[in-house]
């Protein structure tokens, strides 16, 4: 009779095999508690309040999930509310902040102020957060189609990474189609020095060095976060008319042009709290001095939950010292001024721009959730697929993207 040898190094090691049954057990329990789920639709934000803090505690659920900047557009927009809350075992197992938008005669329940966000995960407890994709997704649609019907023909939930940080979504086995546009971060490294050796550093300082002496060859320049909330709201005020001018000189419709977009910025710069290491909104800018004393060159607004910053929007003012590339020159004193501050990561947010990828090693794809709750869900789920898929193809494509840009330019 022949014998095996047994290599020992090729077997897992009793904590191993104690970790994987654990996980496995998890993966278990959380399958069967689907089961025994409720979820039950709230049309206002205050009774969650306590519950919708707790879960936003935790460091991976995204800023846009976040209390204080689902109340500010809430306050701003008053559309009506479907808020999501799952309940297992007596306890909160996720909230999912969901406003119903009409659209053509359709009702659709997409994440709240989902048209401003740069990334979404939901709010999910940490049985939920950790269990990735073993929660059963059949079920888990079926009861989140019922618990929405007779208030949305459609559930859209937007921009969603379907791995954040280490951590699979546990949306991501409901129906999705992967979004066109991407996100792009940059990691944060113990230093400024060490975090600019993941780009091109040495060609990053040679820039900062030139950029460095035409500013001041114009009369210099100062970096600012003004820390009154006047200042702060005076300078978002500028960011709008920047902004405003340069979607003009595009031909392009103005994003924040309407009063309630505007009234939710603003706010958001109020909602601050520092020993959680958020605030909803904080204006950055590059102040000119000499010639143009006083003037904004460039200027950005910036968000942070934890030590996830996220930048919200960005704007120069191109008649002043267009050559010194102001809005970048702004980047890198945000950027080497957050070090040594407990931020881990800086989202420079949603988009393919050049700086963006110039600034950032990670790209992260972002998906929808797209799950019909009526037959005229049905047909709207299938146009958003197609229209996305058909974004995707033009944007993956820089000569028939350009072309696109251009015919909408020229309409308007």
């Amino acid at each position: 009779m022949q014998t095996q040898k047994l290599d020992v190094r090729e077997q897992p090691s009793d904590n191993a095999l104690a970790e994987a049954a654990i996980s496995r057990l998890r993966q278990l329990s959380m399958k069967l508690a689907m089961a025994e789920i409720d979820i039950e639709v709230f049309d206002t934000m205050q009774p969650l309040e306590d519950e919708w803090r707790a879960l936003e505690r935790d460091n991976l659920q995204s800023l846009h999930q976040s209390y204080d900047w689902c109340a500010a557009w809430v306050s701003a927009f008053h559309r009506p509310l479907a808020i999501l809350k799952g309940i297992h075992a007596g306890q909160t197992a996720f909230i999912l902040p969901v406003e119903i938008v009409k659209s053509r005669g359709l009702a659709i329940a997409k994440f709240i102020a989902a048209g401003h966000s740069n990334i979404n995960t939901g709010l999910f407890c940490e049985g939920f957060a950790e269990s990735g994709g073993t929660i059963d997704a059949g079920k888990f649609a079926g009861q989140l189609q019922q618990a929405l019907k007779g208030r949305a023909d459609l559930l859209l939930l937007q921009n969603i990474p379907l791995e954040w940080r280490g951590r699979e979504s546990p949306l991501k086995g409901l129906p999705m189609v992967q979004n066109q546009n991407h996100a792009y971060q940059l990691p944060f490294l113990p230093t400024f020095e060490e975090t600019l050796k993941q780009l091109n550093a040495k060609n990053r300082r040679k820039k900062f060095r030139v950029q460095s002496k035409r500013l001041e060859a114009a009369g210099g320049f100062e970096y600012l976060i003004p820390g009154t909330s006047e200042e702060q709201h005076r300078l978002l005020d500028i960011f709008f008319r920047l902004k405003s001018a340069r979607f003009a000189s595009l031909g392009l419709p103005d994003v924040f042009a309407d009063r309630e977009t505007q009234a939710f910025l603003h706010g958001l710069l109020d909602k601050l709290d520092d020993s959680k290491q958020y605030f909803g909104l904080q204006m950055h800018v590059l102040r000119l001095k000499g010639e143009h004393e006083g003037k904004i060159a460039a200027i950005s607004g910036v968000s942070r939950k934890g030590d996830h910053i996220v930048c919200q929007f960005g704007a120069i003012d191109e008649e002043l010292v267009p050559d010194t590339s102001p809005g970048e020159f702004l980047y890198w004193h945000t950027i080497s001024g957050l070090h040594g501050k407990g931020v881990a990561l800086f989202d420079f947010g949603l988009g393919d721009q050049t700086y963006k990828r110039s600034w950032a090693p990670v790209e992260t794809a972002h998906y929808d959730v797209v799950l019909p709750v009526s037959p005229f869900g049905i047909v709207a789920g299938a146009a958003h697929r197609i229209v996305t898929r058909g974004k995707a193809h033009i944007k993956a494509r820089p000569k028939l993207y350009k072309f696109a840009q251009g015919i909408r330019a020229r309409i308007g």
